[in-house]
């Protein structure tokens, strides 16, 4: 999977329409093995983008947990923390 694909459940505050348009373009990317489209393939390239977050917008807002969300900042500092242990 794409390192630069995060989780996107369960945070407060929730996943933004942007985050979810990025976390889609960076699968299409990966599974297309494009980064940037030819002119002939960009609007089949656009639409799966598109139809993926469409999807992962309606995931995330039909799935459930009861666990507490987690807080943005604090994941990140863990993010940073892990980071630094493995290339110190």
């Amino acid at each position: 999977m794409c390192r630069n694909i995060r989780q996107l459940f369960n945070f407060e505050p929730p996943a933004t329409d942007d985050e979810v348009r990025s976390a889609a373009l960076q699968f299409v990317r990966k599974v297309s093995g494009s980064t940037k489209p030819s002119k002939r393939n960009e609007e089949v390239f656009d639409r799966a983008v598109e139809a993926i977050a469409a999807n992962v917008r309606a995931l995330i807002d039909a799935m459930e947990t009861t666990q507490p969300p987690k807080n943005r900042e604090e994941e990140a500092a863990k993010a940073k923390a892990r980071t630094l242990i493995r290339f110190a």
